[in-house]
C-alpha cells in the first residue's frame, strides 16, 4: 500500500477544532492539511495501530541520499527542582522554564510563586538573546519570531536554492526568549545528531543539517 498517497476526504468537524487547527496552521506556518495527518497519526500510534513509515522514492542520480527517519523520542519534563532550603519539590504548578533563574531574580520568601502579574513583568524585564545562525561560513543573526528556511526566495528568510530542500522547510520560532527549530512538513526532514525530529529547542553550539546543508548555532555575540 503506497503510504504516501493522499485522497480528498470529507468528514464533519467542530466548529472549534477547525478554528484551533486554522491558528495553528498559521502560527506555524504550515497546512491544515499536515496538521490533521499528523493528529491521525499520532492517534493511531497511541492506540498501537501505526503505519509503518512511509517508504520515499529513490533520489534521482547524482543528487544527495535522502535522511533516513527514525522515530522522535517523547520529549521528557525534567525532574521539579527542590523548594527553598532543601524542602520539598514545587507542586503541579512548577514550570521547567523556571529552572534556570534569570539574572536579578530572587525566590519570594516561603517559596511562594509571584502573582501572575508579576511574573508577567518579570518575564517582560528579562530580554531574549541574540540568536546567531552559522551559515557557509555567513553569521546571520535571527530577530524575529519566526524565521523560515526553504527553497522560496520569497517566501524564506534563509533560500536554499536545491531541489532536496522543501518551498519552506523548517522555521525557528521564538517564544518567551527561547528559541525552537521546527520541521514544516518538509520531505527530507530535519537531522540532529544522526535522527530526523521535528521540533527542538535551540542550545549553544546546536547543529542541524537540511540534506547536505549545515546549520550552526550560537548565542555568543
Amino acid at each position: 500500500m503506497d503510504q504516501n498517497k493522499k485522497t480528498m476526504r470529507h468528514f464533519y468537524c467542530r466548529d472549534v477544532l477547525w478554528d484551533t487547527f486554522e491558528q495553528m496552521a498559521n502560527d506555524f506556518d504550515c497546512s491544515i492539511d499536515y496538521l490533521i495527518n499528523e493528529a491521525m497519526r499520532y492517534y493511531a500510534r497511541s492506540k498501537n495501530y501505526a503505519p509503518q513509515p512511509p517508504q520515499h522514492a529513490p533520489p534521482p542520480r547524482g543528487a544527495p541520499p535522502p535522511m533516513q527517519q527514525q522515530q522522535q523520542q517523547p520529549m521528557r519534563r525534567p525532574p521539579p527542582p527542590p523548594g527553598p532550603h532543601g524542602g520539598p519539590p514545587m507542586g503541579p504548578g512548577y514550570s521547567a522554564r523556571r529552572t534556570v533563574q534569570q539574572p536579578g531574580y530572587r525566590e519570594p520568601m516561603g517559596g511562594r510563586r509571584p502573582p501572575p502579574g508579576v511574573r508577567g513583568q518579570m518575564d517582560a524585564q528579562a530580554p531574549a538573546p541574540t540568536l546567531y545562525l552559522i551559515f557557509n561560513n555567513q553569521r546571520i543573526p535571527v530577530d524575529k519570531d519566526q524565521f523560515i528556511i526553504g527553497r522560496g526566495s520569497k517566501t524564506s528568510d534563509l533560500a536554499i536554492k536545491d531541489g532536496n530542500i522543501s518551498r519552506k522547510h523548517a522555521a525557528i520560532i521564538r517564544r518567551n526568549g527561547t528559541y525552537y527549530i521546527k520541521d514544516l512538513g518538509s520531505t527530507n526532514g530535519i537531522d540532529y545528531k544522526g535522527m530526523r525530529i521535528d521540533n527542538k529547542r535551540i542550545d549553544e553550539g546546536d547543529v542541524f543539517h537540511l540534506c547536505d546543508y549545515e546549520l550552526r548555532f550560537t548565542y555568543r555575540g
